[in-house]
């Protein structure tokens, strides 16, 4: 798996700011090629009231996830109505999985913002449509590293070729994806996987948020990245100990994860970081943040 155009070992061109990867109608088009990899992609689309889409998903498997509003979903004669949500706060929306070499049309009435995590795939599995209801809801961690998990595309969770995707939610004030780990060696106990985070963070009575995040290398592959994240914002890592996540005081966090690699087996294995991984530990004696999970009504802001 490449480490990307440009050698990045400071981090440079990893953080992608919102609208400086745009191609047509799509608000981000990243797939492999564009990040300097192999396997992982995401495009993200805004429709207005009435607008549509038609489009190819080529080599790559490829899930419609609405991050706010509703839309309609056709293929291969097929027809979806997808409910969607409010915005990516709201708890997990129902979505609909596309296979490679597919093509379909998206199309929403009232408008919304959708996202399109995919993977290059080797096999066509079938289209299908998933409930919200029927998506898992993790929390995980404790404390002030208390954080939501909707694993809408994990292993465990969905069947796929390549593609694992989850979404995040971070309370305000608290760290996630922490202790920092890796996943990018094809060994016992770690898979070697591509990873995108797309970011999206709450408003405050003032304006738009901000959060951070921080991507570390090892001495044989070095990164350093420290990057202020808005809506809209991109973090590619190729490699590298990533975390945490920090939502600033005031704001949630949210991040769509996409990853995938070359591995036989379509599995999530991560390494932490042998400094920090004693943290993981603590979490049997502590409490999940209450705020957690987020729903319409108990959104995890503070008051």
């Amino acid at each position: 798996m490449s480490t990307g155009a440009g050698g990045r070992g400071d981090g440079g061109g990893w953080h992608i700011p919102a609208g400086t990867l745009g191609d047509g109608d799509w608000r981000l088009d990243l797939g492999p090629k564009r990040a300097g990899w192999e396997f992982s992609g995401l495009r993200v689309l805004w429709l207005e009231p009435g607008e549509s889409r038609t489009f190819g998903t080529d080599d790559r498997e490829t899930i419609v996830l609405p991050l706010s509003g509703s839309c309609e979903v056709e293929h291969g004669g097929t027809r979806w109505e997808l409910a969607g949500r409010g915005d990516v706060f709201d708890g997990p929306t129902d979505f609909v999985y596309l296979p490679r070499d597919a093509v379909a049309t998206v199309r929403s009435r009232q408008g919304g913002r959708f996202a399109f995590p995919s993977a290059v795939a080797r096999r066509a599995l079938p289209a299908r449509y998933v409930s919200a209801a029927d998506v898992p809801v993790e929390l995980r961690g404790a404390d002030s590293c208390s954080r939501q998990v909707n694993n809408f595309c994990t292993p465990e969770s969905f069947d796929a070729d390549r593609l694992i995707a989850c979404e995040v939610l971070t309370p305000a004030g608290n760290w996630s994806s922490y202790p920092p780990h890796k996943h990018d060696e094809q060994r016992p106990g770690e898979t070697e996987l591509e990873e995108i985070y797309y970011f999206e963070v709450a408003a405050g009575p003032a304006g738009p948020g901000a959060g951070y995040q921080r991507v570390y290398g090892t001495p044989r592959r070095p990164a350093d990245l420290l990057a202020e994240v808005r809506s809209g914002d991109v973090v590619i890592i190729p490699h590298g100990w990533h975390g945490p996540a920090m939502a600033a005081p005031g704001y949630d966090l949210y991040y769509l994860n996409v990853m995938a690699g070359p591995g036989p087996e379509r599995a999530w294995l991560i390494c932490d970081d042998p400094a920090h991984a004693w943290v993981r530990r603590t979490w049997g004696v502590a409490d999940i943040d209450p705020r957690l999970p987020m729903t319409p009504t108990g959104r995890g802001r503070l008051l």
